[in-house]
């Protein structure tokens, strides 16, 4: 069964959600970005969308999305070992602290968090979007919130 609603009208309702994510997963510089490519992708199979729980739906897409930058960014870093740095990159913005230690979860503690605390998605939600079960999500989240207390309280553990 086919969504109902107009395409405007979904993305207007989910575009918080999946911005807030995909800063969380990949910086503000790129969330931009794998934002439009989100929803240009949702776009393309919105007519398939069953109804079923179109947040997680598209949160899905752009973890899919997060993700596959990620490994892009693997793959310029190893083509381009040889090179030396030219320039430092510019400092980020102090208010960005828990994110920028955020970033430095494995990548499912990451989602996890991001989709629980920047997308206020339920456990059940969390499982769906990553394709996981309520356990997993429930786990994920735990350990990438106790990572981040030994890191941002002072000491990793």
């Amino acid at each position: 069964m086919a969504s109902t609603v107009p395409f405007q009208r979904f993305l207007d309702e989910h575009r918080a959600a999946v911005l807030g994510f995909l800063r969380a997963m990949v910086g503000r510089d790129d969330a931009d970005d794998l934002f439009q490519e989100t929803f240009m992708a949702a776009l393309r199979r919105y007519e398939s969308l069953d109804g079923a729980n179109p947040r997680a739906w598209i949160l899905t897409i752009a973890r899919r999305k997060a993700i596959d930058h990620h490994r892009a960014l693997v793959r310029r870093r190893e083509a381009d070992a040889e090179v030396p740095e030219v320039a430092a990159p510019a400092a980020p913005e102090r208010d960005d602290e828990l994110w920028r230690a955020v970033a430095e979860l494995p990548e499912r503690q990451r989602a996890a968090v991001a989709l629980r605390f920047a997308c206020d998605l339920r456990y059940r939600e969390i499982a769906e979007a990553m394709d996981s079960t309520e356990v997993a999500a429930r786990r994920n989240v735990h350990e990438g919130l106790r990572k981040l207390r030994g890191v941002i309280g002072g000491g990793e553990r």
